[in-house]
């Protein structure tokens, strides 16, 4: 009997080839999404996982308010690990975690035993200062050295199996230990220890460990502000394992008595707060308001979202065989009607139309799955590294996901169509005269068109409205220039002679109009910020930090920042500021003019006077508010380059370019040159939101392509079942654009229903994504507008296909059919 039921169900495919390949492409695009987002969300769920005690794990975290901003951040201050481990309790463990800083990116030297000669390894990343107690919290496994003290000691480092094979090719391990590393010129730390790297997916990503003691016995000491409370580094982080039986809050508590111990000086003004908090592991890495500087964060949003457009595209496909199932009822009512008449049960028809769902759904896994690694190659900017090369049948996991989603997919696409055509009657299904359940299955077919358009509709809009937002928040007034501007940073140890041979250098070739040195452009990803204090004689000491940025005369005219009041510093002059127009209102300002001539502390004893007020500038994404900023003189390592743009001759500028990296290599022979245009900057600001935009691109396309695949069918059926009447009216005078209308006035109808639901539905989901902005686009009435006709003008596309050629047909052969 199976075996007949599948004889039987490819007899169907065969007769029913254009159907059939409607139903397989509409659920492969749907079950290729979904296995898609499948793997991602299994590989994303999984981070961090492997732990022992996992539960008892948390990062350090803190908030933070200055006067109206309010900041989160996973950096902290430095002295607060060595604290915690001294006077907090209930901690079992507690891991200090310094990213190592270098040359802008790490340079290792190894000194090869017997022999002078060094190998220089550059850009080396993954280098942090910790102690033992990081073993504690992640299970590496050893290969040599002694887990309980390898880093216990000052100068000495343990790396990870991947690192000493780079570092020592063709050594054995055990030959390994005790060999010296030199790290940046001037650190030289001995291997204590090798571990295997992980294997697990991850945060912990560090490949060398070098023991956190050493810091204090280099002149690291004060670079990283190991002493200093009140301020903190990006690259600053602590981990705490606490006790069993310890309750988070109680830690927290004394973490931000540690605060009020050290640096009550700080929050003496109600307007600034900090505070400690403990983060979770298992929220690590979902948590964007205190992702780690370079860390890699799951949006647990954006995941969500990914897993409701599977859903989205995998229902729509599932719509479109219902759909066209119950509309095949008709067709079929004949092939019913006889085998009811021959004694054929009603759970036979219905076993034998979920076998036909079961080899339509199956067929379409097979080809989602062979489409898969092309469908992870084009969304490969939002995949995590590692997943492009994924081969899903290779992992039992996820192919036992694939067939519980094809008996998922066949009950909800086969089981309604089922019940419907084996509750014909058969009497009336050999005269075709068919009522009651087919006719309860086309208003049911009417919801479910009107359902596909409706998401089709809302993936326009939104596509729609989040590049319309991108689009504003590269566009709008930044209150700097952009355009033509190149940046690059010099070697940290740099010395200022070289900096300024390289500047005269520069200054001198032709296609370079300005050239500035300092810190950060004024826009950065992150944060910088400076304790500034004003004393006006009357009140408290305005002590708050505010965002800084530094350099010499020519920085603010090179980025056409615009002075308001005063003037710009001077060139040699580095106890001068610039204030911008929101500090001088918090200092208590009403004109721009009046905080001329006062004067910021910066610190403890540095006294800086404000010569100049320039306009608010955005020094971050739009998604943040405009913060109080100083700008003062000031020595960098960040060149600054306005380019000719005069004619932005793309040719004039590779040239320009090159020069500019022959002056570099010049001074720095030894260096690579990689620099960044000022723009390209800004536009990686709105990463996030362009890969949304791509997203929703994509959904869109998906979703407008199964719906219209749902609506050919649709009207390949109506004008099948309506060619008779369509010959008679065309004999009775009918014009090719009146029969067109005939066919296609309902089918336009549903898709101006979708329209009308889907507009408000999409008009809150849009207002909701906006409020993540501080400033934003306005939702127009145009984009909805825009959105309906466009969905529209599809629609009308499709349906012609078929409609046209059934209107321009000879009637007489349409009367002739039986």
């Amino acid at each position: 009997m199976l075996k007949n039921y599948f004889r039987v169900a490819f007899r169907h495919f065969q007769r029913n080839k254009i159907f059939s390949f409607i139903h397989i492409l509409g659920l492969s695009i749907g079950l290729s999404a979904s296995i898609v987002i499948f793997v991602i969300a299994k590989h994303e769920l999984t981070f961090d996982k492997f732990e022992p005690d996992g539960d008892r794990i948390y990062k350090v975290v803190m908030d933070f308010k200055f006067g109206d901003m309010k900041g989160y951040g996973s950096a902290i201050p430095a002295p607060i690990a060595p604290a915690i481990a001294n006077e907090v309790t209930g901690v079992e463990a507690t891991v200090p975690v310094m990213q190592f800083q270098g040359n802008g990116t790490v340079t290792v030297a190894i000194t090869r035993p017997g022999t002078q000669q060094q190998t220089i390894i550059k850009k080396q990343a993954e280098i942090v200062f910790t102690n033992d107690d990081y073993f504690k919290l992640i299970p590496f496994e050893w290969i040599t050295g002694k887990p309980g003290n390898a880093l216990s000691s000052p100068f000495s480092t343990v790396l990870t199996e991947s690192r000493a094979i780079e570092y020592f090719p063709g050594l054995s391990y055990e030959s390994i230990i005790g060999r010296e590393i030199i790290y940046d010129k001037d650190l030289s730390a001995y291997v204590t220890g090798i571990v295997k790297d992980l294997d697990q997916n991850t945060d912990f990503t560090s490949l060398e460990f070098i023991s956190y003691a050493s810091i204090a016995k280099t002149y690291r000491q004060d670079s990283y502000m190991m002493n200093v409370w009140n301020d903190w580094m990006a690259y600053s982080k602590a981990y705490v394992k606490l006790n069993r039986g310890t309750e988070p809050s109680s830690v927290t508590a004394q973490l931000n008595r540690l605060i009020r111990k050290y640096d009550a000086k700080s929050l003496e003004d109600p307007k600034n707060s900090r505070s400690f908090s403990l983060l979770p592991l298992n929220e690590l890495h979902f948590s964007t308001t205190y992702a780690g500087y370079g860390q890699r964060v799951a949006n647990k949003d954006v995941l969500l979202g990914l897993l409701a457009i599977a859903a989205f595209l995998l229902l729509l496909g599932c719509i479109n065989f219902i759909n066209l199932s119950t509309a095949q009822a008709t067709i079929r009512a004949k092939e019913i009607g006889i085998r009811k008449t021959i004694g054929g049960l009603k759970k036979q028809l219905i076993s034998q139309f979920l076998i036909e769902t079961f080899c339509i759904t199956s067929i379409s896994a097979i080809v989602s799955i062979g489409i898969t690694p092309l469908i992870l190659q084009i969304f490969g900017d939002f995949l995590p590294p590692g997943l492009l090369q994924y081969k899903i049948w290779a992992d039992a996991f996820s192919m036992l996901f694939v067939f519980v989603l094809v008996l998922v997919v066949t009950c909800l696409s086969g089981f309604y169509p089922a019940i419907i055509m084996s509750a014909l009657q058969p009497v009336q299904a050999l005269k075709n005269r068919i009522t009651g359940g087919a006719t309860r299955s086309g208003r049911l077919r009417k919801v479910l068109t009107v359902s596909q358009f409706l998401i089709a509709q809302f993936f326009v809009i939104g596509a729609f409205m989040v590049s319309k937002q991108i689009h504003f928040s590269i566009n709008q007034d930044l209150g700097y220039r952009k355009d033509a501007i190149l940046n690059f940073e010099t070697p940290r140890d740099a010395t200022n002679r070289h900096v300024q041979a390289l500047r005269n250098k520069i200054a001198l070739l032709s296609g370079v109009e300005v050239v500035s040195v300092g810190f950060s452009p004024p826009a950065m990803e992150g944060m910088a910020f400076g304790n500034f204090s004003y004393q006006n004689g009357k009140q408290e000491n305005n002590n708050v930090q505010v965002n800084v940025r530094w350099g010499d005369s020519k920085f603010l005219p090179l980025y056409n920042i615009k002075i308001l009041a005063g003037r710009n510093i001077s060139q040699d002059r580095n106890n001068e500021a610039v204030i911008n127009e929101t500090y001088s209102k918090a200092l208590g300002f009403a004109q721009p003019t009046k905080a001329i001539g006062e004067h910021l502390l910066e610190g403890k004893n540095h006294s800086l006077t404000i010569v100049g007020v320039m306009g608010d500038f955005h020094e971050g994404t739009s998604r943040m508010m405009m913060g109080p900023l100083v700008f003062k003189g000031g020595e960098g390592n960040i060149f600054h380059i306005g380019l000719a743009s005069t004619n932005n001759n793309l040719n004039d500028w590779q040239a320009t370019i090159a020069n500019i990296s022959k002056a570099y290599q010049e001074i720095y022979p030894s260096e690579d040159f990689t620099y960044s245009f000022f723009d390209e900057t800004i536009a990686n600001f709105y990463a996030a939101e362009q890969k949304t935009s791509k997203l929703l691109n994509w959904a869109m396309g998906l979703s407008i392509v199964i719906s219209c695949l749902g609506l050919l069918g649709l009207v390949l059926y109506t004008s099948e079942t309506r060619k008779k009447e369509v010959g008679i009216r065309k004999i009775l005078g009918a014009s090719v654009t009146a029969i067109v209308s005939l066919l296609s006035i309902e089918f336009v109808q549903l898709v101006l229903i979708a329209f009308a639901l889907a507009a408000p539905i999409a008009w809150y989901a849009v207002d909701r994504w906006l409020e993540y902005f501080a400033y934003k686009t306005s939702i127009s009435w145009w984009v909805f507008a825009g959105s309906g006709l466009f969905l529209l003008a599809v629609a009308m596309i499709t349906l012609s296909f078929k409609t046209i050629g059934v209107a321009r047909s000879n009637p007489i052969a349409f009367l002739r059919t039986d």
